[in-house]
This record gives C-alpha cells, sequence and structure tokens, in this order.
C-alpha cells in the first residue's frame, strides 16, 4: 500500500503542477489588463474627443479609473480574507469586463468617464487579488518568481499601453481600445474558474461585511484623491472648491475613523498600522509611489523638450527602467536571503536616492544616453526595494489577513503616485513661473516648444523644473530610506509556510 501511495503521488504531481500553471497565465492576463487600461487611452485622445468631444474634462478618462482602482483597494482586500479569493476575483473581473464594453458603447464622453469609472471598480479587484494569489501560490522560497513574472507584465504592458492605443486608434477605431480587452479578460476568467480551487475552510459563523465603513472609505478616498488630482488643474489649489474638498475630506476621514472603531470587522483594521512591519512597508512603499511620478510622467517631456528627441524615442528612455527592473527584482531574492529583507530594501532605496539626486547634475542639453543609463540604473535598484518589502510583508501574515496586508501596501502606493502628481506638478510649474517670469505652466510651455515658437531660455526653464522634481524624488526616496531604518525591524517576523 506504501508504494500504491507513493506511485499516486507522483501522478497527481504534475496535474497540480499544470492547474497552478494555467492559475498563473491567469494572474498574469489579468494584471496586463490592469496595467495597460491605465494608460492604453493616453496617446487615443485625440480620437476620442474629435469623436465625442467634451475637451475639457477628458482627463477625467485617466482620473476616474485611477480613483476607483485606489478607493476599491481596501475593501476587496477584506472581502478577499472573508470569502475567498476566487470569489472577489471573478466579480472583478466580470465587473472589469462589463466596464470595458460599456465604454466601447459610450455615446458621449459623460457616458465614457461613467464606463471608465465601472472599469476601475473592477481593476482595483485584479490588482489587489492577484497580488495576493501569488503570496498563496507558492511558498516563501518561490515567491520572487511569480511576483518577478508580475513585475515583467506590469512594466512591459505600461510601456506598451500607449503605443498600442495610438495604433489601435489610428488604423482601427478608439473603441477597439476596450473592446480588445473582452477575448483576453474571458481567457483570464475561464482558466480561474476552472483551475483555481481553493482548500475549503472551516465552516464559521456567517461572515459580517463592514459595508458602512466600506461606504465611508470610498467616499472619503474618493474626495480626497479629487481634490489632488484636480486641484491645480481644474481650479487654483486656493479656490473654493479646493479647500472645499479638502476641508470634506478630512471630516470624512474623521467620520471613517469612529465607523471603523466600532466596527466588529472594519475595512481599514487597525493592526494594518499598529504592527511595525505593515506599517513601515506602506509608508516607504507610499514613497515609492510618491518618488515614481518623477520618470514616469516628467521624463518624457524633459527627452522631447530638452533633448529634442521624437516622441517614440522619448519612451525608449523611459522604457529602459523595465528592462532591469524585473532581473532585479528576480535576483533580490540571493540578496535578501543573506542580509535580509529590509536591509535589501534599503540598499535599493539608498541606490536610488543617489541616483535621482545625479539627474540634475546631468550637462545640459546632454545626450539621450546619459537619462536613459541612469532610468536603466534607477529599475535596477527599485527592484532591490520593492520586491522584498511585497514579499516580506506578506511573509509575516497568515491567510485570514494576506488579503487585507497587500490591499493596504498597494493602497498605500497608489496614493502616493496621486500626491506626488499633484506635488511636483505644483514645483514644475513654481520654477516654471520663476524662470520664465510668471508666464505660462508646464502644459502650455510644451505646447509651444511643440509648435517650434519657444526660445532657448524656455528649453532651460523645462530642464530646471524637471531638475526641481527630481530632487523631490531624491528626498522622497530619502524619506523611505529613513522609514525602513527606524521603524522597521531588522528581521521580519516570518512566519512558517
Amino acid at each position: 500500500m506504501g508504494s500504491t501511495s507513493s506511485a499516486e503521488r507522483e501522478a497527481a504531481r504534475p496535474a497540480a503542477a499544470g492547474r497552478r500553471g494555467a492559475v498563473v497565465a491567469a494572474l498574469m492576463l489579468s494584471m496586463a489588463l490592469a496595467a495597460l487600461d491605465a494608460t492604453i487611452v493616453s496617446t487615443a485622445v485625440p480620437q476620442i474627443v474629435g469623436d465625442l468631444g467634451g475637451f475639457s474634462v477628458f482627463s477625467w478618462l485617466f482620473s476616474g479609473y485611477l480613483l476607483a482602482v485606489t478607493v476599491t483597494l481596501p475593501l476587496y482586500g477584506k472581502l478577499s480574507d472573508t470569502f475567498g479569493r476566487k470569489p472577489v476575483l471573478i466579480a472583478g473581473s466580470a465587473l472589469f469586463l462589463l466596464g470595458s464594453l460599456l465604454c466601447a458603447l459610450a455615446w458621449n464622453m459623460g457616458a465614457l468617464i461613467a464606463f471608465r469609472v465601472v472599469q476601475g471598480l473592477g481593476g482595483g479587484a485584479l490588482q489587489g487579488t492577484v497580488q495576493t494569489l501569488a503570496a498563496d501560490l507558492y511558498p516563501l522560497k518561490d515567491r520572487p518568481k511569480i511576483q518577478s513574472k508580475l513585475s515583467t507584465v506590469w512594466a512591459v504592458s505600461a510601456v506598451a499601453g500607449p503605443g498600442l492605443g495610438g495604433v489601435l486608434a489610428a488604423y482601427a477605431d478608439w473603441r477597439w481600445i476596450f473592446l480588445i480587452n473582452l477575448p483576453i479578460g474571458a481567457v483570464a476568467l475561464w482558466l480561474i474558474v476552472r483551475h483555481l480551487h481553493e482548500p475549503e475552510r472551516e465552516a464559521t459563523a456567517r461572515a459580517r461585511v463592514d459595508w458602512a465603513g466600506a461606504l465611508s472609505v470610498f467616499t472619503c478616498g474618493g474626495v480626497l484623491l479629487t481634490a489632488l488630482v484636480q486641484g491645480g488643474v481644474a481650479w487654483p489649489w486656493l479656490s473654493a472648491p479646493s479647500l472645499a474638498l479638502f476641508g470634506s475630506g478630512l471630516a470624512l476621514a474623521a467620520v471613517v475613523v469612529l465607523v471603523e472603531r466600532r466596527a466588529a470587522e472594519p475595512i481599514i483594521p487597525g493592526w494594518v498600522w499598529r504592527r511595525r512591519t505593515i506599517a513601515a512597508v506602506n509608508l516607504a512603499l507610499g514613497a515609492l509611489g510618491l518618488l515614481m511620478v518623477a520618470p514616469s510622467v516628467f521624463l518624457p517631456t524633459y527627452a522631447q523638450s530638452v533633448l529634442g528627441l521624437a516622441p517614440v524615442a522619448a519612451g525608449f528612455v523611459l522604457s529602459v527602467w523595465t528592462l532591469s527592473w524585473p532581473v532585479s527584482a528576480a535576483l533580490s531574492q540571493h540578496v535578501y536571503r543573506r542580509i535580509g529583507f529590509r536591509n535589501t530594501a534599503m540598499l535599493g532605496i539608498g541606490t536610488a536616492a543617489l541616483i535621482l539626486f545625479a539627474f540634475p547634475f546631468l550637462p545640459y542639453p546632454g545626450q539621450a544616453w546619459q537619462p536613459a543609463l541612469l532610468m536603466l540604473l534607477l529599475g535596477a535598484a527599485l527592484g532591490l526595494f520593492q520586491l522584498p518589502l511585497i514579499v516580506g510583508v506578506q511573509s509575516t501574515v497568515g491567510w485570514a489577513e494576506r488579503g487585507t496586508t497587500t490591499a493596504s501596501v498597494l493602497f498605500c502606493r497608489q496614493t502616493g503616485q496621486t500626491i506626488g502628481a499633484a506635488v511636483f506638478g505644483a514645483v514644475a510649474n513654481g520654477v516654471l513661473a520663476a524662470r520664465l517670469g510668471g508666464a505660462g505652466d508646464l502644459d502650455s510651455v510644451t505646447r509651444a516648444l511643440d509648435s517650434g515658437s519657444a526660445p532657448e531660455a524656455t528649453r532651460r526653464a523645462i530642464a530646471d523644473a524637471v531638475h526641481a522634481v527630481y530632487l523631490g524624488a531624491a528626498c522622497a526616496a530619502a524619506l523611505a530610506f529613513l522609514v525602513l531604518l527606524f521603524l522597521a525591524p531588522r528581521k521580519f517576523p516570518v512566519l512558517k509556510d
């Protein structure tokens, strides 16, 4: 009987591996959808506006999606811990695909913005649950492999998104930007339904969902993120709409605290911030989101306006960090197994701070290979920083807390990006105003450069503005380093698999 059982186990092993491979393929497809839809619309805006109108509000095509993804992450994290990953991922995927179909059928800009929000509501489930399942599927020693695969998918999709959107808009129709999601998402959904089998859980009392907390978190996050996204763009920072939104957001934050303290199963439990490891990782990755705005938003403008590159070449200068980031992330396991999660992350973010600080010292106007080299090095440094923190923090909690923990980390990173876009946008415009005697902001000056009507002084002003942004990003990296140094424990309290 012993030999028979051994033979049965050997026969079952390839089937189990095959099922896990199918689930991993589904996770990678889902991650690609979430990453693509954050950027794919950007280059198709002229065609969309030309067809639907609504130029004055088109920025909400991006803001609405970002807001919906960000504010739903905590809710999906808690739901996945309560009911399991599979039902949450299926529901989120279905909602995302429904939003994609509705976007393709939109009849005006208002409808398209509303349907983008529906997409974002599903996208929050894709982002959070995919990262959580990656930790569920693999033991600690193997998690860097799946996380590096997901990092590669995210990086490639995020960079390829604008180009793919432009091709579809130019040679087909902008509606195909959303229709292309349907077959890809359907395959991912089928693989999840068929091959993802979560272990049966012990019967417990009926789970209670903190819907009041979910509504308060959603409302508070939506109001505050709207204030950050639209402040300085749709209205001045000190205008009545801006002050009203910030005031309302702070009042709603107080409501969130009261509701969550009374809830039996809060959406954002207090232990997320009471545990040193999770709190430190949340703050550090919030700083990562902040600093990533500098290269991803401002480097293409620098490459075109200062270096005089074409849009495709400017995109290449940015995209080189997607080459080194996944490779560094995959190799980081060899480092953190020797010196620990915290020290590896500190090595990565310390190096990133030096690289960001070096950017303002590039010669003017310089050669394209110079910022490209810095981006290659920056990607390698951030790969050493982000993946050890995600793998490390997921390994400090059990299954029942992993979804909430992962969602809190991603929520902080997304919020950091939103804050960074607002803060660094204000910094860049302030430097430009000082250099040009108060005339114009970054967008208007860039358009003037594209038309060939701007003098050399304007190019130097743009270089100074981007340099100031990179200095701010270096400060954010230094802040993350200090958070890990003084708040994170030397050794993460890893649980046995």
